[in-house]
């Protein structure tokens, strides 16, 4: 979903997946940029990347392409106990949330970027996604848009749950956005970014235009806050070390399969 452009979540989603290699194999598919889209018979779990840009946009071709596979999957789980898994990141989960019908997608009045507390739900607080996490837990939060406004009757037809929000903000009244959903037993989404590791968090605060425009709407106290909390680890090095693993481990689990469980990116 990086539609070409130079990201560190890739790297960090490789050296996550690298941790699993006697177990599983993977492709790296560029959707955006090429269209391209796995065949459904050939893949056990999926992990769909962040990415930048307009969720709400497409060319008419590759997004098409892969709300189709999204309907592919769910169908698919529908009818046959081999399940297929997949993870939503960012702006893989606004696009699957617009084309289910969960929520209401809209930019945001202005960027949220920066380590974020995110906050369990009920639903969520026993969730195995978050197994070893705290709650309130923390994470990389950067984007332009959000999902608001869930869709009750949407969520209560797939039988979906929210399982985390956005963190608590007393001094404005603004709506928290949703930052997590569990879409069924075998697709969930998080709307920040678990993949990312101090490493990457640091390399994207190195750049100076980066440096420049957190200073310049949030202030050097929220800039040295941002870089404090990247040798904290409690914080994103954990969800890190955690939360993708946990998808990957239990979805393996699941896979009653006798071949290598195969990933696709």
């Amino acid at each position: 979903m990086y539609d070409g452009e130079a990201n560190q979540g890739m790297r960090c989603i490789k050296d996550i997946v690298s941790r699993f290699s006697d177990q599983i194999t993977y492709r790296v598919y560029d959707v955006r940029g090429k269209a391209e889209i796995p065949e459904i018979h050939d893949y056990d779990l999926y992990i769909s990347t962040g990415g930048p840009g307009d969720p709400l946009e497409g060319n008419g071709n590759w997004d098409l392409k892969y709300f189709d596979l999204l309907d592919q999957i769910w169908i698919w789980n529908q009818n046959h106990s081999h399940k297929k898994h997949i993870l939503l990141i960012c702006h893989s989960f606004q696009m699957a949330c617009r084309h289910f019908g969960l929520g209401q997608l809209s930019k945001r009045k202005s960027t949220s970027f920066g380590v974020m507390s995110i906050h369990k739900t009920a639903e969520g607080m026993n969730d195995p996604l978050f197994l070893g996490l705290d709650n309130p837990f923390w994470a990389v939060d950067s984007r332009d848009y959000q999902v608001l406004q869930p869709n009750q009757k949407k969520f209560n037809l797939l039988g979906a749950k929210i399982i985390a929000l956005e963190k608590i903000r007393t001094h404005v009244e603004y709506e928290r956005a949703i930052m997590a959903i569990r879409f069924s037993d075998e697709i969930i989404g998080t709307q920040f970014h678990p993949e990312a590791d101090p490493v990457s968090f640091l390399a994207h605060l190195k750049k100076q235009e980066v440096r420049d425009k957190i200073i310049a709407s949030k202030g050097k106290t929220k800039f040295r806050a941002m870089l404090e909390h990247l040798v904290d680890e409690n914080k994103i090095y954990k969800t890190n070390e955690t939360l993708i693993p946990n998808f990957l481990e239990q979805s393996i689990r699941k896979i009653k399969s006798a071949k290598t469980p195969s990933l696709i990116l």
